[in-house]
């Protein structure tokens, strides 16, 4: 089986690729790949990975000899799920293995928003505790994350990591029922009881047509304005006009993104482009620690290998 990767760029350069090798008899990697050059790299594969890269129905109709396309993530909007079906060509997907990076970056952000570490430690570089009468320099405010209320909106893998967390944190943990649900599951309240409690809410649903812009004006102007957003998700989740607003006018205290709606973002990008002492932004590197990726590798090598046996594993189709 020959495999190609589309975008392996999309991984950092420590991270050993063997497994997948292991299953395939030549594994050809890019960088990254143009929606223009998808057809000529993979017209002689059987395999195709991608991250990101695009699989249209036209481009995957003019692919007759792959029969397998590995996705490296868990979302899978990139690839059209229903023409790889009709063409008999096997989906899969990862999930599972970022759910411990992705509740670290949760509370490290947290933890610098609450306990203020960088600007106390500015504090004590730029020489102000020696300069000081008393025995501490106090500065910004710290609070305690016991106590506080988490929403958690999207109870997967991932939620769940975040979930185990805050509890040893002693915070009390929401849990998200879906937006407009007829009734609630057990151990779950309402999407409106999450939004109008919670201090800090943490989006960990998938994109799809129900959840696009879902915090909207709307949703944001029902959270405190003591509020903190965290978003590790997918930044089409979220009204970036709507965010900015909120931000601008105080509608909520402070949102920590490591998504947005366009990736890479452009240069002037709204939010980008406002320097908001409320928001940070980071390149979405939330899933990127170097074992969650590793462990990435490991999962899609078995999709590989369970499709070479006639197995359905991570079947998406």
């Amino acid at each position: 089986m020959r495999a190609v990767f589309l975008d392996k760029q999309t991984f950092s350069s420590a991270i050993d690729f063997s497994a997948i090798e292991q299953q395939v008899t030549q594994l050809v990697c890019y960088a990254n790949t143009s929606p223009t050059e998808v057809i000529a790299r993979c017209l002689d594969a059987d395999i195709i990975i991608t991250n990101k890269v695009q699989l249209t129905a036209e481009i995957l109709s003019a692919l007759p000899n792959v029969n397998l396309i590995c996705i490296s993530a868990t979302g899978y909007n990139n690839v059209d799920i229903e023409a790889a079906s009709h063409l008999n060509i096997a989906v899969t997907n990862v999930s599972g293995y970022a759910g411990q990076s992705v509740a670290q970056y949760v509370f490290a952000q947290l933890l610098e928003y609450y306990q203020q570490t960088s600007h106390h430690n500015r504090n004590t570089e730029q020489g102000l505790w020696s300069t000081n009468d008393t025995f501490c320099y106090h500065g910004n405010s710290i609070s305690e994350l016991a106590g506080k209320t988490l929403g958690i909106i999207g109870y997967g893998s991932l939620g769940k990591a975040v979930a185990d967390i805050a509890q040893a944190f002693n915070m009390k943990v929401l849990i998200s029922e879906r937006p407009q649900a007829s009734t609630i599951r057990e151990e779950r309240v309402s999407f409106e009881q999450v939004i109008e409690q919670a201090d800090i809410i943490s989006l960990h649903c998938p994109q799809t047509p129900e959840t696009q812009n879902f915090i909207n004006d709307n949703v944001l102007s029902r959270m405190k304005n003591t509020a903190v957003l965290v978003n590790t998700a997918r930044g089409a989740l979220i009204d970036e006009s709507a965010l900015l607003n909120a931000l601008k006018t105080k509608e909520i205290a402070y949102a920590i993104l490591d998504v947005l709606t366009q990736e890479p973002p452009s240069a002037d990008h709204i939010l980008l482009n406002n320097k908001l002492s409320n928001l940070k932004i980071t390149a979405h590197i939330a899933w990127a620690s170097r074992e969650a990726q590793q462990r990435l590798i490991e999962l899609l090598s078995q999709n590989i290998l369970a499709f070479a046996q006639g197995e359905r594993l991570n079947r998406l189709d």
